[in-house]
């Protein structure tokens, strides 16, 4: 008597493999993507404080890598001038960026690059308010020495000002750029791993049920003619 081996069905290997593919494809991207993220500031964002204090600090939540322009942080007043004073300090997760201590009421823009634990770029920024300005009014007046003979006043020219914007000493870092190119390989892979998947287990039960056709037509060779 012949015996015929049954074999298992391939849907829930594709299956298998097709929520497998679906975990890699959730999951994946959000470890490409977990750089060090801004936790606090002193000033807090968006908040307010009384008078512009002497240095702004930035707490993150990992230690970051600091040296040559790894940090740089620019805080800007109303009117776009910068009130930084010195380059920024980082120690461990906190970078403390020195202010002037002196700027009108108003509000203020802080924008903020560092480079992660894990060594990619990320930036980012944000507003405070100030109340109460601390911007001193008063001026004093030359007093003019006598001349003998009356002569012409001289006007003095108003050397031009440098405004630093918003933008400047600061460059801001593409944070997704590599997340997204990760991402774009890590969907490609994934639809052609469905694809094979679905198309193996199509293939295998095709095949199966012709081997099933075939042996049910086929005559029992154990069995002799003419009986």
């Amino acid at each position: 008597m012949k015996t015929s081996t049954r074999r298992l069905p391939a849907t829930p290997l594709a299956l298998a493999a097709a929520l497998l593919t679906a975990f890699l494809v959730m999951f994946a991207p959000l470890s490409a993507s977990a750089h060090d993220s801004l936790v606090a500031s002193s000033p807090e964002a968006d908040g307010t404080v009384e008078t512009l204090p002497t240095e702004l600090t930035l707490t993150f939540s990992a230690d970051l890598i600091a040296g040559g322009n790894a940090t740089e942080v620019v805080v800007t007043d109303p009117s776009g001038a910068s009130v930084t004073s010195g380059a920024a300090a980082v120690s461990g997760a906190t970078v403390t960026q020195p202010l002037t201590g002196e700027g009108p009421a108003g509000g203020y823009h802080v924008i903020w690059r560092v480079v992660s634990s894990d060594g990619h770029a990320t930036s980012g920024e944000f507003d405070f308010t100030v109340t109460t300005s601390t911007v001193s009014t008063a001026t004093e007046e030359p007093t003019a020495e006598p001349t003998a003979e009356p002569t012409a006043t001289a006007t003095a020219t108003p050397e031009p000002t440098t405004t630093v914007g918003p933008d400047a000493g600061v460059t801001s870092a593409p944070e997704e750029s590599t997340g997204s190119s990760a991402s774009a390989w890590i969907w490609g892979i994934s639809i052609a791993g469905i694809a094979i998947a679905v198309g193996v287990a199509i293939w295998l039960s095709i095949r199966r049920r012709r081997g099933t056709d075939t042996g049910a037509a086929a005559p029992d060779s154990d069995t002799p003619a003419g009986r």
